[in-house]
């Protein structure tokens, strides 16, 4: 069962480096506009996070005020994509502010997970 939990965090880890890595290239690309592999990148964070939610059966408590910071961050980033993904469909951009607070709250997320016992 510990394989198993482990192959999600990676797959958990793999949601996240794509989320961040795809908004590096368009922060340092010059370009700054969200992309569908964004999108990908967090749904497959998403779902792999909440499967590490579930209780596995092993030993220990469940840290639930760090998983419900880390989900709150999430949704958050979920509503800018979508919203800047919306604008930048209507008007060819992104508000800057809306773009770098994605990348700033996919690194708070991270960092949390890292950090937070």
């Amino acid at each position: 069962m510990e394989i198993l939990r482990h192959v999600v965090v990676f797959i958990h880890l793999i949601g996240f480096a794509t989320l961040f890595g795809s908004w590096a290239v368009q922060a340092f690309g010059g370009k700054r506009e969200f992309t569908r592999l964004m999108n990908t990148g967090m749904a497959i964070a998403a779902v792999a996070g909440l499967i590490l939610a579930a209780p596995w059966g092993i030993d220990g408590s469940m840290n639930y005020a760090k998983i419900g910071t880390k989900l709150v961050i999430l949704l958050i980033i979920g509503a800018l994509l979508g919203i800047g993904l919306s604008k930048q469909r209507k008007s060819g951009g992104v508000p800057p502010a809306m773009f770098w607070l994605v990348g700033i709250l996919t690194l708070v997320n991270a960092g949390i997970a890292v950090l937070w016992q």
